[in-house]
């Protein structure tokens, strides 16, 4: 057979195909998956996963006109070759290549980007309920994934979607189970005739008879409730005001085909529960979905293979071992996760301290005040969450934890920029938005040693504080194996030189030194944007010319500006240079060119300092 996936530059050609075509299409597009992912790293299990669910949507709906939003983004790569982008997938997450993520810059086909979970329904409902004010006729589909569905967000939008009148479809992507082949083909046919217009019409008929005879409406209803309760499993979107169809084998396109063509002709908000498998089509990925979930470049052929040599202990690596260390010596600790217990270094604490963890699942906003709860019953809660999540739980931050004045310690992973996974993940705002909060304290690690150290020293106090740490290994400072804490609040000098002075903060200290010994400048390691080590920034700024500061964050209202307000409070009048993430979104890249690109490398702190400073002189 002729390859089908060479003609496909945009999803109309595949409109045309027959169900044979389809499924020789799903087998090339996985195999494009496979081939692509393993040259340039990428997130692998939830693809193969979708495949078939991929080719159905865009043979049946009338994309873009019909709007897909995806939930999560990381699962929309079988999407990106098929809207005519296939030829772009050996750029995937690489600079200047294309996202991993949807992004609406990129393609009229991602209607909206979607990197962070739990959004897609509200968004496919602003979407569905604007086509409807419009006068346009088109549907908008929204497909989440099971984990999502643990955030409130999609249940407040459930909950608002069930009582409007819209082409809305919302489909369940649940790759958490399998069905095995005699309930798959009783489910096709079930899912063909639920969702089928007799199915819908009798429906209706019956109610509309019945309706004059209140009793007999009332039994009918039960009946009917009863009836479908035996065929298909009981569930709550209905509740919602939802047509819930399903489950049905997400990998069968005899299935899923006939499926959303009926949904796609009934009236008001669907649902389909749709059933994959993680690395399907790809033996490997299938036995270890996790292990697959987001690999860097491997031979398909061989699989993942552990490296020769130990690569350097990475930041999250430290936090772990730091976790179960202290939980080891204080019974008091509980450590949380919203559902990145490998992410964010709780595999071992998991295995260790069971009834001391807690994964909560894709709620963020529920991980902070569920911490705050904890701590005011005496636990010494950890939450281990990334920079660019905590974002989502802005206001629990604040009102239970921060004005109770909570001991809640936040294990900020990712701080800082992330290089592949781009915009949506980087952690480029916790400084700015945290500082601001009363209550709160923000340490900024240098290395691995220092970051240990400082979440005992966090852990020591009796309020909310946040340590940050980027994403992968830093200087390679091997950290002690003691619980030996730091000074709260206090920097130290770790350069003595002339005339400029240099205040990092966080893991920029390496390049600032480097910097620094061309400029003979002095260096300090600032370790704290809040409480500022003011006695320490006093002197410095006493006996120097001119103050540099350094900070893998946001400059506005980061830890730059907090050396500004504290100079004024002072009343000390310097010339300070702010080097930090600029008022913009920085996209995915290998992670030392884009701070090399925005002159956050050795070689460009020493430009900005000697452009600002010793070329004026």
């Amino acid at each position: 057979m002729a390859p089908l996936l060479p003609t496909i530059h945009d999803p109309s050609v595949l409109r045309q195909f027959d169900r044979a075509q389809l499924k020789q299409l799903a087998d090339e597009v996985r195999t494009c998956v496979l081939d692509n992912v393993s040259r340039t790293g990428g997130h692998l299990s939830s693809n193969l996963g979708t495949v078939e669910l991929t080719v159905a949507l865009h043979h049946v709906f009338n994309t873009p006109h019909d709007r897909l939003v995806w939930d999560v983004g990381h699962q929309t790569y079988p999407h990106k070759i098929l809207t005519g982008r296939r030829e772009r997938m050996p750029t995937l997450r690489q600079l200047g290549g294309i996202s991993g993520f949807p992004q609406r810059s990129e393609s009229e086909y991602d209607t909206f980007g979607t990197a962070h979970s739990s959004t897609s329904i509200s968004a496919a409902l602003g979407m569905a309920m604007a086509s409807k004010q419009k006068g346009e006729d088109r549907h908008a589909v929204a497909i989440i994934g099971d984990g999502a569905l643990t955030a409130g967000m999609a249940f407040e939008a459930l909950n608002n979607a069930g009582v409007c009148d819209c082409k809305l479809l919302v489909i369940l992507n649940d790759n958490d189970m399998s069905i095995s082949p005699p309930v798959g083909a009783l489910n096709r046919y079930l899912a063909q005739l639920m969702s089928g217009n007799f199915y819908a019409a009798a429906k209706n008929v019956g109610k509309s008879v019945l309706r004059a005879a209140p009793p007999l409406f009332e039994l009918a209803k039960r009946l009917e409730q009863h009836a479908k309760g035996m065929v298909v499993p009981a569930t709550l979107f209905e509740q919602f005001g939802f047509n819930y169809v399903g489950p049905i084998d997400g990998h069968d396109l005899d299935s899923l085909v006939p499926t959303l063509e009926n949904l796609k002709h009934l009236h008001g908000p669907q649902f389909l529960h749709v059933v994959t498998r993680k690395g399907q089509g790809y033996k490997l990925a299938e036995a270890d979905p996790v292990a697959y979930h987001g690999p860097s470049k491997f031979d398909p052929a061989v699989g993942l293979v552990k490296p020769a040599t130990a690569p350097k202990q990475t930041f999250t690596q430290v936090f772990g071992s730091w976790l179960c260390d202290m939980a080891a010596q204080d019974g008091r600790l509980v450590g949380i996760t919203p559902a990145m217990r490998e992410g964010s270094g709780l595999v071992e604490f998991e295995k260790r301290f069971p009834g001391r963890y807690y994964d909560v699942g894709i709620a963020e906003q529920h991980s902070v005040t569920f911490a705050a709860g904890l701590a005011c019953e005496g636990l010494k809660p950890v939450v281990a969450i990334y920079s660019t999540f905590l974002q989502r739980a802005y206001d629990q931050l604040i009102h239970d934890v921060a004005i109770q004045n909570l001991p809640v310690v936040f294990a900020l992973d990712r701080a800082g920029l992330v290089g592949a996974d781009g915009a949506t993940h980087a952690g480029a705002y916790d400084i700015a938005f945290l500082r601001c909060i009363p209550n709160m304290s923000v340490a900024c690690p240098a290395d691995e040693a220092e970051c240990r150290r400082l979440l005992t020293t966090a852990y020591e106090q009796n309020h909310p504080v946040a340590v940050r740490y980027p994403r992968g290994a830093g200087a390679g400072v091997t950290p002690a194996l003691t619980l030996e804490g730091l000074s709260f609040g206090k920097g130290e000098v770790r350069r003595e030189g002339k005339r400029i002075a240099i205040l990092a903060f966080g893991t920029l200290l390496y390049p600032a030194l480097k910097a620094a010994e061309a400029l003979d400048a002095t260096v300090v390691n600032m370790r704290w944007a809040k409480p500022l080590d003011v006695e320490l920034l006093l002197k410095v700024a006493a006996t120097h010319d001119a103050l540099v500061t350094v900070e893998e964050g946001a400059i506005m209202g980061g830890a730059g500006s907090a050396v500004l307000e504290a100079l004024q409070a002072a009343r000390i009048d310097r010339p300070v240079l702010q080097l930090g993430l600029p008022d913009r979104f920085i996209e995915h890249g290998d992670p030392a060119r884009l701070l090399a690109g925005i002159g956050l490398d050795a070689a460009g702190i020493e430009q900005s300092i000697r452009s600002r400073f010793v070329q004026a002189a």
